[in-house]
């Protein structure tokens, strides 16, 4: 598959990443090929399925993988080779390494991948196994993204296992695409930082949720947007921001200054993706948006308009995306009971509106 076939892509977080029990019953019920189905109805290119490493190996038994694990994986590619769609897999919680604890200050300490070699090996072990299992199957239709939401003070030691994976992987199965993010949550202003390669087969990802004063608005794991507790409109402004943070959050100013006393609208998100712009006109490198999306608590015009405003900027330069997420998880298309939440915004995010 050439690398820049991903076009129009939704998440499937919280069925096998991010979910809130870790049972069967769940895995089986959380997305069905209904799902995958009517994804594909809306118009979606590709999905892309984040995976926690426990659904496919047990920390008791590193090294050991679970079928039973593998067989979820299985079933979603069957599904979207019955529906015509493509499928990345994104290992988001690796051995050693969890995004989700970068975000709460007393956790930081126990991701130890990057420092603890033994670790490593396990993650590129992990690689191997995957690879082993679909070398030179689906090669127009499997993707692989090593890893989500590094976060580091340094990106060289994840530019390194990175690039030592990546090598692993093409020992094994030379013409996947491999997706490859940066650090800082996959932050666009990291492209620049990303060690690049003359591999045909790979792709580069970003993240946006800018500005996070409309994107997470009184998301209740960020503390300064949980105190703030303001609704945010898009196009509109943040009333009292910038008081709020200067007086309460003094070393999150660096975080929310760029939506300090200004029009919040399409304008501030051209300049906010001014790294991606670049680093597309200028590496003749495809690149990939592979999460982005407005938390359900804020009003239903600004999670459409926000949207809409992101996916017409994409469009312009030619960046494939993946909208966050599909169903639940603070930012779904689709309720519990798979309601879409509201129809404009599926248009919207699937490219029809």
């Amino acid at each position: 598959m050439k690398n820049d076939r991903l076009k129009i892509g939704v998440n499937l977080g919280g069925w096998l990443s991010q979910y809130k029990v870790f049972n069967h019953r769940h895995f089986q019920t959380f997305i069905t090929k209904d799902d995958i189905s009517r994804i594909a109805d809306w118009g979606f290119d590709h999905v892309r399925l984040p995976v926690d490493y426990p659904v496919l190996e047990d920390d008791a038994n590193p090294g050991v993988y679970l079928e039973s694990g593998f067989a979820y994986l299985d079933h979603c590619l069957t599904w979207c080779q019955e529906t015509g769609l493509r499928l990345i897999f994104d290992i988001h919680n690796a051995p050693g390494y969890s995004f989700t604890k970068t975000l709460e200050a007393d956790k930081g300490e126990a991701n130890t991948l990057f420092t603890n070699p033994s670790l490593q090996q396990r993650f590129i072990n992990l690689w191997d196994s995957l690879s082993r299992r679909y070398a030179g199957q689906f090669e127009d239709a499997l993707v692989f993204e090593l890893l989500n939401e590094v976060v580091l003070s340094d990106g060289a030691p994840w530019n390194r296992l990175a690039q030592q994976t990546i090598d692993h992987i093409r020992g094994i199965d030379p013409r996947r695409v491999i997706i490859v993010g940066g650090n800082n949550y996959n932050a666009v202003n990291e492209l620049s930082n990303i060690q690049l390669t003359p591999d045909p087969n790979l792709l580069y990802t970003f993240h946006f949720y800018e500005p996070l004063v409309v994107t997470h608005q009184k998301a209740p794991w960020i503390v300064e947007m949980d105190q703030y507790d303001q609704t945010t409109d898009y196009p509109g402004e943040a009333s009292g921001l910038a008081e709020f943070i200067q007086t309460r959050h003094p070393d999150q100013t660096s975080r929310y200054e760029v939506s300090f006393n200004r029009r919040l609208d399409r304008q501030l998100l051209v300049e906010l993706l001014e790294p991606a712009i670049w680093f597309k006109q200028h590496s003749d490198i495809p690149l990939y948006c592979g999460e982005f999306g407005v938390i359900d608590r804020a009003p239903m015009p600004t999670r459409i308009n926000w949207t809409r405003d992101v996916i017409d900027i994409l469009n312009e330069y030619e960046i494939g995306y993946a909208y966050w997420s599909y169903k639940q998880m603070d930012f779904g298309l689709v309720d519990e009971n798979g309601a879409a939440v509201n129809e404009e915004l599926v248009r919207v995010a699937s490219g029809r509106g």
